[in-house]
């Protein structure tokens, strides 16, 4: 009697783990590609002969898609079915991966990357989404957690095959992996995620299409004005009528999503304290995190003098140190207190940033820094996603996913281009690049100050 009642859940976890797994391969093809690529990024910079601040911008073409897409994804995936986005997600980046394998020219490497950041989107949001919505609230964080760690897992393996392929074929080469694992991820999909709702045509024809346009509007203006010297020849910060721009879409967007019936971006969510602070909190640590990978691939390069294949080794033992604790940050986050598993995270990140910031090491001596940030970078992830889901609503578990994904990766997209911005004007008025280096060490650490404050306000 006891087996076969013990049968039906047998199956059932049989069934969570699978569809689990599903969640995880697009995940994974997309993190060991942006590790691959972290690794190429001095080799295509020197291909193409470009300066700091416009080497941020091989980052920011797939990071701003993948930020302005989020949202979409996450309030179409309400009422056309999350699975069905999901599975276009993965098209996406097969479609951006093969224009960069054929990519002979910057803007050709660029479009790609969009390509690829519009894919991605479909990812994170509609993958904690679905975890939220599926799994039992006494197996989420641990869900959480485990899906949570695939990104660095990938991210252990990518940089040692990103470092091959540039050392022995070329930069085009490390998008070669995506294209065989997107169609793996694609059955995957098609076999464990199936789509729960039929699709509903009266979902497209109510979306908040113009809402989207404004609010894609105000981030790009927002990072061309952080980066304007690319793009209007003004330097950072100094060109007003990007930052009018910005700011303009965005009152406009702000005053529309008051007013319409269903809104793109329903602002009482953020009433639920933990989502509106959780949010906050994946953006300031997205912004410590993103900043110091675009700096130590550059840093250890310029400074330190590695190729390819020692920058895939070291890259590849910090992603092996966020995995690690990732995996231990989502068993932890079902037992101890958010608000202490994020604010020891963002405090060793910044103690990290503020050794390399003081102090001008041996190789050894800053890699052993890198890898406590990243060791303390793992811990806080689940914990998050947790607490920002914790209390939505399931018809809401997409918007709610979306925004929060787009705080988080936002922090991203800012965080790079700014360290791009701040590194390029330091190598002008520093004598060496190490100078420079450490000088945008410190600043990001004192910033990144703020967010202890963050952290702390996050409740049970």
């Amino acid at each position: 009697m006891k087996s076969s009642e013990s049968t039906p859940a047998a199956a059932a976890t049989r069934s969570h783990w699978g569809l689990l797994i599903a969640l995880m391969l697009p995940v994974g093809m997309a993190t060991m590609n942006m590790s691959m690529f972290g690794v190429a990024l001095p080799t295509v910079r020197d291909a193409f002969e470009v300066e700091a601040d416009m080497t941020a911008w091989l980052l920011a073409a797939y990071s701003l898609p993948f930020v302005i897409f989020m949202p979409l994804y996450g309030k179409l995936g309400d009422s056309l079915g999350k699975a069905r986005l999901f599975q276009s997600g993965i098209v996406f980046f097969f479609a951006g991966s093969v224009i960069c394998v054929l990519a002979g020219s910057l803007p050709q490497l660029l479009i790609g990357r969009v390509l690829q950041g519009m894919g991605t989107a479909g990812y994170y949001p509609l993958c904690i989404a679905i975890i939220a919505e599926r799994f039992p609230a006494g197996q989420r964080g641990r869900a959480m957690g485990t899906w949570s760690s695939v990104a660095p897992g990938a991210a252990t393996l990518g940089p040692l095959l990103g470092g091959f392929a540039v050392d022995n074929f070329g930069w085009n080469y490390v998008f070669v992996p995506s294209l065989l694992i997107a169609l793996i991820a694609l059955w995957a999909a098609y076999l464990r995620v199936p789509s729960q709702r039929p699709i509903r045509g009266e979902g497209l024809q109510a979306f908040d299409w113009l809402g989207a346009a404004l609010l894609g509007g105000a981030l790009v203006f927002t990072i061309f004005y952080l980066s304007s010297r690319t793009v209007t020849g003004v330097e950072p910060l100094r060109d007003w009528r990007l930052l009018a721009a910005a700011v303009g879409l965005g009152l406009l967007f702000w005053r529309r999503e008051g007013r319409i019936p269903r809104p793109l971006v329903n602002f009482s969510l953020y009433r639920r304290k933990n989502f509106g602070v959780a949010s906050l909190a994946a953006g300031c640590r997205m912004v410590i995190m993103h900043t110091a990978m675009f700096l130590n691939v550059l840093f250890l390069t310029d400074v330190y003098g590695l190729d390819a294949i020692e920058l895939g080794i070291f890259t590849t033992i910090f992603s092996g140190a966020i995995f690690a604790t990732t995996q231990v940050g989502g068993q932890l986050s079902d037992r101890v207190h958010c608000r202490w598993l994020v604010g020891g995270s963002f405090a060793v990140m910044i103690s990290a940033l503020a050794g390399l910031a003081l102090f001008p090491l041996p190789l050894l001596g800053a890699a052993a820094l890198m890898l406590t940030q990243s060791l303390g970078g793992g811990v806080a992830m689940a914990a998050l996603h947790r607490a920002a889901m914790e209390e939505i609503p399931t018809e809401e578990s997409g918007s709610a996913a979306g925004l929060y994904s787009t705080a988080r990766f936002g922090g991203g997209v800012v965080g790079a281009t700014i360290a791009g911005v701040a590194l390029q004007q330091a190598l002008l008025f520093t004598p060496g690049p190490g100078e420079a280096y450490r000088l945008v060490f410190g600043g990001v650490a004192a910033i990144s100050l703020a967010s202890l404050a963050v952290a702390w306000r996050l409740e049970r």
